[in-house]
């Protein structure tokens, strides 16, 4: 069983994910302060499950890109349950989590994130066999860019980000339905453990959020 965590947005989520499925998913929408419930929320879904800690054979977190607050504070937060309970971590990409919302897809998945500035995270799948495979990988661009890349390529757009720069996209733009808009930590957990069963877990002392884009404050260096 995998304990997955995502705060890579506004709206969070934390999930158990066994070999059998999904055991349970829960949501909570607290803007940017997830440090006030991740916590809980862990604790409400172990409980639910009728689970401690040592029932989970891994910890599974978003990656990003994403909000660097966010990223920072489910990152933290699972090398802190790695150490304590002994366990391996794997990481996920946020935008390859949420192409595989949208698996078995016809035509390519286009992950987008507003990452604010006037600009989108944004990354392009393969979702034909079931799970995303990467066709272009994640970067920070301007919107007007990606729709001019993709235009006259037929295209599935999918997260928060497509749907504020719809009018940009284009007029006939297919945009994923709304419910797939976020990233959610259910998906993290199915991802997260077919990465464990090929052995790719990451090192806990030396993994960072993976930004894409350099943070807005960077911290002073310690002479």
């Amino acid at each position: 069983m995998i304990l997955a965590l995502d705060t890579a947005t506004s709206v969070s989520s934390v999930a158990l994910y066994a070999d059998e499925g999904l055991v349970i998913n829960r949501y909570f929408n607290v803007g940017l302060q997830h440090s006030q419930r991740l916590f809980v929320e862990i604790e409400a879904a172990l409980s639910v499950a009728n689970v401690g800690m040592e029932a989970l054979q891994a910890i599974a977190v978003s990656i990003g890109p994403g909000s660097f607050t966010g990223l920072r504070i489910a990152l933290s937060a699972a090398k802190g349950l790695c150490l304590a309970a002994d366990k391996v971590l794997v990481t996920v990409s946020t935008l390859e989590t949420l192409a595989a919302r949208l698996p078995f897809a016809r035509l390519p998945v286009c992950a987008v994130l507003d990452a604010r500035k006037r600009e989108v995270y944004t990354a392009l799948y393969d979702t034909t066999e079931g799970v995303p495979v990467e066709r272009i990988g994640p970067r920070a661009i301007l919107p007007t860019q990606l729709a001019e890349e993709r235009a006259g390529q037929p295209t599935i757009f999918t997260g928060d980000g497509a749907e504020v720069y719809r009018d940009l996209l284009g007029p006939n733009v297919q945009i994923a339905p709304s419910f797939c808009a976020r990233p959610d930590a259910g998906t993290i957990g199915w991802l997260a453990l077919s990465k464990l069963e090929r052995g790719e877990t990451v090192d806990i002392d030396s993994v960072e959020p993976e930004y894409v884009r350099p943070p807005d404050a960077i911290p002073l260096s310690r002479k």
